[in-house]
Parts: structure tokens; C-alpha cells; sequence
């Protein structure tokens, strides 16, 4: 027992159980403890950009072949949007089936949209965003302005354009590689300093919540939050378990594995709060530097699976909710909008209202003031939203790995079965063992 308190997971649990406590007991002292949980995410938020870069760098220099960082580039884009497209069919077909907004008879009339307004506003210009403003928005003002305004997809252009040219011009190259290398050994213990300060973060971000919104919130979230719960477990363990199966792994295993860094993530409601762990975690497993340091960073803007779910459903939560009727081809216009809008919405603030309204302005027969009915109600929605994001991007960089054979599948399979390995640090960058 002495054992499992010791161990960060272990610290992590008492943590939530005591932020539940606090919550409970000592409302008003839990809602002061708010910081703890908004300064542990931004310590991690703080130095995330610098590490992509790191990595992106390290793993493009590592795979010594731009033909296969292209190879991997394309494979994840194709991957990410099949899966989305199957997430979003998820949370239409469950919204059909099971009718969560049905009798609630809601007049929009009579619902006040004025704690809609920021996000009104931000969502006009994510609906006015077509093909060229988006492409316009992956580039930065300056190169230093991409790692100030924490964009990863910004971070990750300038690694990608930086990594491609530091192996292009060869010899000249390798003391720059040297020293991104270093920075990245400096960075991730950077990392071990704050990720040991997530107790501290899980108290804060539980007892805030709690305080607030009481522990029966927690079971008064209504129909909607257990059914969106219900879809992405099932999401989780049978659509990307299945896709793990496939590739000779278990998705159990893989939670055990990570489960450290999904408690975090359950607290918190943010998947920023663990990344860097996370890829350290993947590469650990025995998957190429170079796959993941391309696949996560753009996973996070491109494969939001538990994101995806909750835009298509709470769509049609809303239309039900007010008794808007829909057709068939309102149902193909959202399913086709919310693959556009989707994308690119992490790092936006408040982006699952945000992307939810742009996504509703584009159809005339919802209500956009609907939005009211799920802002309360989006924290905690936000859980199983970071949740399923972080697995789904975890799998997708598996997949990939084992596509391009880019994975040592007998170290992955033992680390995944609690087996005790050295890292990987010792090993050449590039010349992983590769077990396809």
C-alpha cells in the first residue's frame, strides 16, 4: 500500500479523492483552490511548444528520408480523417436512436443568450474560416509568434520546414541536431520537475468543481452527458480497440499503461496537461521518435474522435430540445460541416462551444441560442472529451507505427504487460529496432 502511495498515480487518486472531499465539506475553500489546477496546466502549456519542436526536429533528422516523414505525414492525415468520419457517424446515429433532447419542449424565445456572446463571436470567424484563411492561419506572423501563441499546428510547421532542412543540408546540420537534442533532454526534465506537482493540480481543478457545482452534479448531468459518456467508452473500447486488436495489441493494456497520465487528464478535463509525457511514454514502447513526434502534435488538431462525437450529438440534442425537425439532408449537412469545423479546434478557447456554434450558424433550422442548454454542462462534458481525444491519438500513433514499421512490437507488447525495460535514451536516433 505503502508502495502505490509513493507512486505519482497513487498521489493522483488520494489527490481527487481528497478534492471531492474538500469540494464537498468546504465549498467555498474548494472554489479558492482553483489556481492549483489552472497554474499546473499552464506550467505544462508553458513549455509544450518548445518540446514539439524538439521532437518534430529530433524525429525528422532521426528518420534520415523525407520520402518516409511524407509517408508517415500522409498516412496520418488518411487515418485521422476515417476515424473522425466514423466518430461523427457515432454521435449522429446515437443521438437518432436514443433521442436525448426529446420533451424537453424548449422555446428558443425564452432561453438568454447573452453568456453566449464571446462565443457567438469567435464562431463567426471559425464559419467565415474557408480552405485559404485556414491554410493563412497555419502560418505564423514570425517564427518566434508560433511558439508565444502556443499554436501546435503553427509549431508544427516551422519543425517540420526546420527538420527537413537541417537534413537536407547534412554535416552542417549535426551541431544544431546536438543541441535541439539537448534542449529536449533539458525540456523533459523540465517536465519531471511540474508533472510532479499534478497532485497538487488534481486537487486544485477537483475542489473547484465540486465546491461549485456539488457532488450531485456529478449524477444530475442528465441524459445527454451519460449518453456522450456511453459513446465514447464504447468509441474507446470497441472501435479503437478493434483498430488496436488489429495491429496485435490490447486498448486494456494500453490504459493500464497510461493510466497516470488519464487520471491528470480526468481532473483536469485537459489532454495539453500530459502530451509530453505521453510521447515520451509512446517512444518507451519501443515506436520511432520520428512517428511520434509527427503523429501526436498533429493528432491534436486533427483527431479529435471524442470531439467529434459531441459536436454531431449535441447538434441534434439541441434541435430535438427546441423541437426543430430535420431532414435528412440537415442530418448529411451537419455530418459534412462539423468534418470541416472539427479540425484544428484544439488550442481554440472554449473551442467546443465555439466550433458547436460555427457548426449550428451554418444550419438555419437549429437555433444557435440552444447553446445555452449544454454551456453549463461542458466541463464536465470535457472530460470525456480530453479522455477520448488522448486514446484516440495514442492508437492512431500505433497504427501509423505499425504501417510503417516503425514499432518494436515485442517491446511494445512487454512494456505493455507491466514489464519493467530501460529506455531507450542509449539507442542511435533513427536506428530503433524495427519488429513488424
Amino acid at each position: 500500500m505503502s508502495k502505490l502511495f509513493k507512486s505519482l498515480f497513487g498521489q493522483v487518486v488520494l489527490a481527487l479523492i481528497g478534492g471531492i472531499v474538500i469540494g464537498l465539506f468546504w465549498p467555498e475553500f474548494g472554489q479558492s483552490l482553483k489556481p492549483l489546477g489552472d497554474g499546473f496546466i499552464k506550467l505544462i502549456k508553458m513549455i509544450i511548444p518548445v518540446i514539439v519542436f524538439c521532437v518534430v526536429v529530433q524525429g525528422i533528422c532521426g528518420a534520415r528520408d523525407l520520402k518516409k516523414v511524407g509517408s508517415v505525414g500522409v498516412k496520418a492525415i488518411i487515418y485521422f480523417e476515417v476515424v473522425t468520419t466514423i466518430a461523427l457517424l457515432l454521435g449522429l446515429v446515437l443521438a437518432v436512436v436514443f433521442q436525448p433532447g426529446a420533451g424537453m419542449n424548449i422555446d428558443p424565445h425564452n432561453l438568454d443568450a447573452s453568456s453566449l456572446g464571446t462565443y457567438v463571436e469567435s464562431a463567426s470567424k471559425v464559419k467565415g474560416t474557408g480552405f485559404t484563411e485556414f491554410i493563412m492561419k497555419l502560418i505564423p506572423a514570425t517564427a518566434v509568434s508560433a511558439f508565444t501563441s502556443g499554436d501546435v499546428l503553427q509549431v508544427l510547421l516551422i519543425s517540420v520546414t526546420f527538420g527537413c532542412a537541417l537534413l537536407l543540408i547534412g554535416e552542417k546540420g549535426t551541431p544544431v541536431v546536438a543541441l535541439v537534442s539537448s534542449l529536449s533532454d533539458a525540456f523533459f526534465k523540465c517536465m519531471s520537475f511540474f508533472i510532479r506537482l499534478a497532485p497538487l493540480g488534481v486537487l486544485g481543478a477537483v475542489a473547484f468543481t465540486v465546491g461549485k457545482y456539488g457532488i450531485g452534479s456529478l449524477k444530475q448531468l442528465g441524459f445527454l452527458v451519460l449518453l456522450f459518456y456511453g459513446a465514447v467508452i464504447f468509441f474507446v473500447l470497441v472501435v479503437l480497440g478493434g483498430i488496436l486488436r488489429l495491429s496485435g495489441l490490447s486498448i486494456f493494456k494500453l490504459i493500464r499503461y497510461l493510466r497516470e497520465e488519464l487520471v491528470v487528464v480526468l481532473a483536469t478535463a485537459s489532454s495539453d496537461s500530459v502530451l509530453p509525457q505521453i510521447m515520451k511514454k509512446l517512444e518507451h514502447m519501443g515506436i520511432k521518435k520520428s512517428t511520434v513526434g509527427l503523429v501526436i502534435p498533429t493528432g491534436y488538431s486533427f483527431n479529435l474522435d471524442a470531439f467529434s462525437i459531441y459536436l454531431t450529438m449535441a447538434a441534434l440534442f439541441i434541435a430535438q430540445a427546441t423541437n426543430t425537425p430535420l431532414a435528412t439532408g440537415d442530418l448529411l449537412a451537419i455530418l459534412a460541416i462539423a468534418l470541416v469545423t472539427s479540425k484544428g479546434a484544439h488550442g481554440v478557447p472554449g473551442s467546443a462551444i465555439v466550433i458547436l456554434a460555427a457548426t449550428l450558424t451554418t444550419i438555419p433550422a437549429i437555433p444557435v441560442v440552444g447553446l445555452v442548454l449544454v454551456l453549463s454542462i461542458d466541463w464536465f462534458i470535457g472530460i470525456a472529451r480530453a479522455l477520448g481525444n488522448l486514446l484516440g491519438n495514442c492508437v492512431a500513433t500505433v497504427v501509423i507505427a505499425c504501417w510503417e514499421k516503425d514499432i518494436d512490437k515485442a517491446r511494445a507488447r512487454a512494456v505493455l504487460g507491466g514489464q519493467q525495460l530501460a529506455p531507450l535514451h542509449s539507442a542511435p536516433m533513427g536506428n530503433e529496432q524495427v519488429n513488424g
